[in-house]
């Protein structure tokens, strides 16, 4: 384990999620107008249009999704659950941390975050992208705003994709056990993944979130030991562009067509409840599947502040500081960069 006695900075990254109906539009707006997810030729002319016209046709088509889980999301308390939770955590190892939370597109900012750390007089930061599996529509835009904006001479380092640790793994198997309790014959229901899915435009380049999708399925299904079906879907599509397939609706449509009658819905890439988790799945996709004949729906519950997952996150953020100690205890980033050697391993 680490040993400093210099205070270190945590910064958790999440997409974050409007906090009221109100503020469905423009969070959607900064979502659209981020380079890393809409980029085409004469990107720099067109964009912020482009994302104007999306996000007022897309707010009208989502607001019901967020009114049924209470008016907004609930992705920023979850996540300043998460960063007290861990910050007790890592006090608990003898670590003098202070965890800030960094949404991309809605408050708290990245920018107030970087706020937040500067006044805590942190002597090095721990990069903390709380997505499992490396996209550059995720990690590598959070990423990217991180290094737009922090400009502080001090050690970054970098928690790269964690899909593969054990620690993690087994946070998710817990959930999983939970979910699956709730049936009469647990191993009669067909667990399906369900993971946000990303234009193919994205996978083409070379984004390693599929391959890191479907080796999460493995890894869970030889941790977990259950002897379920299982099969893997993607959700929340924005457009008319291909996206990774197939698509929550038409996987239900599919289990309901093979007289499946018992499902439990696994939301793989989140690691906290949200509009995608509580009103895409939990809310239209259960209705969905009591209509086409499926007798018993369960989701499993977001890991949020599991004690498992926080100290699945502890380890990752001491295996870090382990990692600076070892390799690049003189690494000093320029200004404020992450060093490229630990940006390396977020994509794998």
């Amino acid at each position: 384990m680490a040993k400093t006695t210099r205070r270190v900075g945590v910064v958790l990254f999440q997409l974050g999620g409007p906090d009221t109906l109100a503020a469905i539009e423009p969070f959607l707006y900064n979502l659209f107008c981020d380079p890393d997810i809409i980029d085409f030729p004469f990107a720099r002319l067109g964009r912020k249009p482009l994302a104007k016209l999306i996000s007022t046709t897309r707010a009208r088509k989502v607001q019901h999704h967020y009114a049924t889980i209470g008016g907004g999301s609930p992705i920023r308390r979850f996540t300043e659950q998460q960063a007290r939770a861990l910050e007790t955590e890592l006090a608990n190892q003898g670590l003098d941390a202070r965890c800030f939370v960094a949404m991309r597109y809605w408050h708290p900012f990245t920018r107030e975050a970087i706020a937040q750390l500067q006044a805590a007089q942190c002597d090095e930061v721990v990069l903390l992208p709380l997505y499992p599996q490396y996209s550059s529509t995720t990690t590598g835009s959070s990423l990217n705003e991180w290094r737009r904006l922090f400009q502080d001479d001090i050690p970054v380092h970098n928690v790269g994709a964690f899909y593969r640790h054990p620690m993690y793994l087994d946070a998710v198997v817990e959930r999983v056990d939970e979910a699956l309790s709730r049936f009469e014959v647990p191993a009669r229901a067909e667990i399906v993944f369900s993971a946000h899915s990303i234009p193919m435009s994205i996978v083409a380049k070379g984004d390693p979130y599929q391959r890191q999708i479907e080796e999460t399925v493995r890894l869970l299904m030889g941790r977990g030991r259950w002897l379920n079906r299982h099969r893997l879907c993607y959700q929340s599509k924005v457009g008319a562009s291909k996206w990774l397939q197939p698509s929550l609706h038409r996987t239900l449509r599919d289990l309901a067509g093979e007289k499946v009658r018992e499902v439990c819905i696994v939301p793989v890439a989140f690691v906290s409840d949200h509009v995608e988790t509580l009103g895409e799945i939990d809310h239209e996709g259960r209705e969905e599947a009591l209509r086409l004949g499926i007798k018993h729906f369960e989701m499993s519950s977001g890991l949020n502040a599991s004690p498992k997952f926080i100290s699945a996150l502890g380890r990752l953020v001491l295996e870090a500081l382990d990692r600076a100690t070892d390799s690049y205890s003189q690494i000093h980033t320029n200004q404020g960069q992450v060093a490229p050697e630990l940006l390396a391993a977020a994509g794998d």
